[in-house]
C-alpha cells in the first residue's frame, strides 16, 4: 500500500496574488459599471435639461420682443431715445447676471460624477 503524503493546502505567493487581480478586476469592473450608470442618468437628465431650456429660450425671447415693443410704443412719447438705452441697459445686467450664474453651476462642478468619483477616491486611499 503505497500512500502519498498529505499535501499541504497552504496559500502560495502566486495564489494569493491571483485572488488580489480577481479582487482588483472586480473592482475595476464594479467602478466601470457605477460610472455607466451615472453616465446614462447625467445623459438623460441632460438630454431633458437641453429640450427644456430650448425652448424655455424661444418663449423668453418672443416675451421680450413683444413686451420690448410695446414699452417702447407706450414710452416713446415721453421718454424718446433714452427708452432704448434703458432697455440696453436692463438686457446687459441680465446678461451678466446669467453668465455669473452659469460660471458658478460649473465651478460647483454639478455636472460631473460625485459618487463614482467618491468612490475612486476612496479606492485609492486604501490601496496607497
Amino acid at each position: 500500500m503505497n500512500q502519498q503524503p498529505p499535501k499541504h493546502s497552504s496559500p502560495g505567493l502566486v495564489s494569493g496574488l491571483v485572488g488580489t487581480a480577481k479582487n482588483m478586476f472586480a473592482l475595476v469592473i464594479s467602478r466601470i459599471e457605477l460610472a455607466a450608470l451615472e453616465f446614462s442618468e447625467i445623459g438623460s437628465h441632460l438630454l431633458r435639461l437641453m429640450l427644456v431650456s430650448a425652448l424655455s429660450i424661444v418663449a423668453l425671447w418672443f416675451a421680450l420682443a413683444f413686451w420690448c415693443g410695446l414699452l417702447v410704443v407706450l414710452t416713446w412719447d415721453t421718454l424718446g431715445w433714452k427708452i432704448l438705452l434703458i432697455l440696453a441697459a436692463l438686457f446687459t445686467i441680465v446678461a451678466v447676471g446669467c453668465g455669473l450664474y452659469v460660471r458658478s453651476v460649473l465651478r460647483q462642478g454639478r455636472l460631473g460624477l460625485p459618487v463614482t468619483m467618491a468612490e475612486l477616491r476612496k479606492d485609492r486611499d486604501a490601496i496607497l
